[in-house]
């Protein structure tokens, strides 16, 4: 068998993984090798962009206003809110 030496690993990347193989009930090998063997058996899930994946699904952009007409209309829907039921001049 191959052997792999993983060297600087960030301090907060290896306490994630050492939590996330405590919780499966594996040994920090394993676990890295289980990450590894699902990216590799399935690798085009992991190619694409959660952003770019969750504006596509959402259309939020497809606006044909210009990006000052779409401030000014968010600012005003801000004014108008009668969610506080007075002039909150943190969200005005």
């Amino acid at each position: 068998m191959a052997i792999l030496q993983v060297r600087d690993l960030d301090d907060r990347l290896y306490s994630s993984l050492k939590s996330i193989a405590k919780s499966e009930n594996r040994s920090i090998s394993q676990e890295v090798i289980s990450i590894i063997e699902k990216y590799l058996s399935n690798p085009h899930v992991f190619s694409s962009n959660p952003t770019r994946e969750f504006i596509s699904l959402s259309d939020s952009w497809d606006d044909n206003r210009n990006a000052d007409e779409i401030i000014t209309s968010i600012r005003k829907s801000r004014k108008s809110s009668k969610r506080f039921n007075s002039e909150n001049v943190i969200f005005d």
